[in-house]
């Protein structure tokens, strides 16, 4: 599963890379050790005076649907499986509509050895940010009056399939790493999102997840570039 991430780069980079209008979001840095429920780049598209707009926007990273009467839930939401994900009350509705792409240099995975040992490896595509499926929902907080902008919190999770074989030696599962000729379709709000929308996704993603390199990194301690030099032995 994907639970740690690198995206180092600056908002302007971004917004340039996806062509994306970043709106009055300038606060993003970059970071080496992303957590969930911390901030990311999110990158979505939505229609505005019938035009398709695609944006950059700061979301949560943990999703949390419309209809939860609280921000923090029960169980973990930072990733969504693939299979199945339609009949899944948490993710049926933003898959329709509300697909968003999480921009990354990469990405962290602990190999678990044989005495139980937990080894993190940085999983990458050297050159390359990549651009992980995922799902987006605005949250309202009920605790706020209904025209309050801070009521509404915009919220992200990224999808997750069965490892590839050049990963399953790392871990088995990994994120879905989409190739640029399906960026338009997976973040466009018009195409109505099912099961065998996600399917295709996935299996279009999987040259891209055969072509990630890794190697393996210290413990993750603090954030800073120094997080992605690779262990020497």
């Amino acid at each position: 599963m994907c639970g740690r991430f690198a995206m180092n780069k600056e908002t302007n980079e971004l917004i340039e890379e996806f062509v994306a209008a970043g709106g009055d979001w300038r606060d993003w840095r970059p970071g080496w050790n992303i957590k969930p429920t911390q901030e990311i780049p999110i990158v979505v598209e939505s229609t505005k005076t019938g035009e398709l707009v695609r944006r950059l926007e700061p979301a949560r990273w943990s999703l949390v649907p419309s209809w939860s009467k609280t921000l923090k839930l029960k169980f973990p939401t930072f990733n969504a499986r693939s299979e199945g994900i339609a009949e899944k009350a948490t993710w049926r509705g933003p898959l329709k509509s509300h697909r968003c792409l999480v921009p990354m240099t990469g990405y962290y995975e602990w190999r678990t050895d044989p005495d139980g040992t937990k080894t993190p490896h940085f999983i990458h595509l050297p050159g390359e940010t990549l651009a992980m499926a995922g799902l987006y929902s605005w949250w309202p907080d009920p605790a706020l009056p209904q025209d309050d902008p801070a009521r509404w919190n915009l919220t992200a999770t990224i999808l997750t399939a069965d490892a590839v074989d050049e990963l399953i030696g790392i871990h088995d599962r990994n994120p879905v790493p989409l190739p640029r000729d399906w960026w338009d379709d997976w973040l466009n709000p018009e195409l109505e999102g099912d099961q065998s929308f996600v399917d295709a996704a996935v299996q279009a993603a999987l040259p891209v997840a055969q072509s990630l390199e890794f190697y393996e990194v210290a413990p993750l301690r603090g954030d800073g570039p120094e997080l992605l030099e690779p262990v020497r032995s």
